[in-house]
C-alpha cells in the first residue's frame, strides 16, 4: 500500500513514474498482481490541475497552467490537454486511484471565475464533474495522506 503526496508539476510526474516501478517491480521481482496492490496518488497543491480532464485544460489551460507553473513539453505553451492524461489513465486501468484536494480546487475556480468575470461555485462544480477517471475529491490533500498512513499506507513524498 502506497499513497504518493504529490504537491509540484513535477511531484506529480515522478509520482507517476514511481507508481509504475511500484507495479512492475512488485509483479516482476514478485509475483504480484496489479489487484494485489493498493496505490494513491494524491493530487494538491500546484499538482491539483493534473487531476482535471482535457476538456478542463482545452477550456482553462492558461489559467491551470499559470497557477501551476507548467508548460507543455512539445511546444512551450501553456497546455490545451492534460499532459499526462495517457500516463494518468494506464495507473488507472491498473488499479491507482486519485485523491484530489478541494481546497485547491476551490482556489482554482476561484481564479477562473475572477478571470471570466462568472461565480466560483458554478466553475467548482465544472471541475468536480470534470475529473480524470477514478479521481475522488478529499476535503485536503493533506488530509487524504494523513488518512492513508493511518490506513497503513506507506508514504512516498513527490513533491
Amino acid at each position: 500500500r502506497l499513497v504518493f503526496d504529490t504537491t509540484s508539476p513535477e511531484g506529480f510526474a515522478e509520482a507517476l513514474s514511481f507508481a509504475t516501478n511500484y507495479f512492475n517491480a512488485n509483479k516482476s521481482g514478485y509475483g504480484l498482481n496489479d489487484a494485489d496492490l493498493a496505490v494513491v496518488i494524491v493530487a494538491r497543491h500546484s499538482s491539483t490541475a493534473f487531476a482535471y480532464t482535457d476538456a478542463m485544460w482545452t477550456k482553462h489551460g492558461a489559467l491551470l497552467a499559470q497557477r501551476a507553473g507548467v508548460l507543455d513539453p512539445k511546444t512551450k505553451q501553456a497546455p490545451t490537454v492534460n499532459v499526462h492524461r495517457a500516463r494518468i489513465d494506464g495507473l488507472i486501468n491498473r488499479g491507482a486511484h486519485l485523491a484530489v484536494c478541494q481546497m485547491a480546487t476551490r482556489n482554482h475556480a476561484g481564479i477562473i471565475a475572477k478571470a471570466g468575470g462568472t461565480d466560483t461555485d458554478s466553475v467548482y462544480k465544472e471541475l468536480v464533474a470534470n475529473l480524470v477517471g477514478n479521481a475522488h475529491m478529499v476535503p485536503a490533500g493533506v488530509v487524504a495522506v494523513n488518512r492513508a498512513q493511518e490506513r497503513g499506507y506507506s508514504l512516498v513524498h513527490g513533491g
